[in-house]
């Protein structure tokens, strides 16, 4: 089977590119392309593969910290998670490839910190109490204070505004369809 088959994205250096390339080769039931033959696949990292329809969420799922050996395989296993096992929304269906937009976050190391360190349009944010945690990446369109983006993440966790929580902060490189991959 060649790579060809995935379409233009097989071959493609950029991240969001190779995440889509791997959602349509998934979808059509074939394995995921191996990733570009650049170094920025090589190096360990984890990340998120947000996958959008029209604009919208159609998938988001990710890694705090890197499940693969390498950032290739980081992306490939988490753009396979959010076509298929967001538990938010039904597997990807062939007929919605031609609407799907990707787009790839990798993460830095997270870092403790305070509420007050915080910045959305900056920082993405990981609050915890006990085994329960709850994620959200930075700069997401309509949530524009420290509050929402606790809250949220609060939420997401089950956490009660009440209960004691911890809180770490990370950055991330976001890339969309057509970024190239950095070095």
């Amino acid at each position: 089977m060649s790579d060809s088959a995935a379409g233009p994205f097989a071959d493609a250096a950029g991240p969001a590119d190779y995440a889509r390339g791997c959602v349509l080769r998934l979808v059509a039931r074939r394995g995921a392309p191996p990733p570009p033959q650049h170094p920025f696949y090589a190096r360990r990292a984890a990340c998120f593969v947000t996958l959008k329809k029209h604009g919208e969420l159609r998938g988001c799922v990710g890694t705090l910290e890197p499940a693969e050996p390498d950032l290739g395989r980081e992306i490939a296993r988490n753009a396979h998670s959010a076509a298929f096992h967001d538990p938010r929304f039904a597997p990807v269906g062939e007929d919605e490839l031609e609407a799907l937009t990707c787009s790839v976050d990798v993460l830095s190391p997270s870092e403790e910190c305070e509420i007050a360190d915080l910045d959305p349009a900056a920082y993405g944010v990981i609050v915890s109490a006990g085994p329960r945690r709850g994620v959200l990446l930075p700069d997401l369109s309509g949530v524009d204070t420290v509050g929402q983006q606790v809250g949220i993440a609060l939420q997401k966790a089950g956490i009660g505004p009440e209960e004691a929580f911890c809180v770490r902060r990370f950055t991330v490189s976001r890339f969309r369809e057509g970024d190239e991959a950095d070095g």
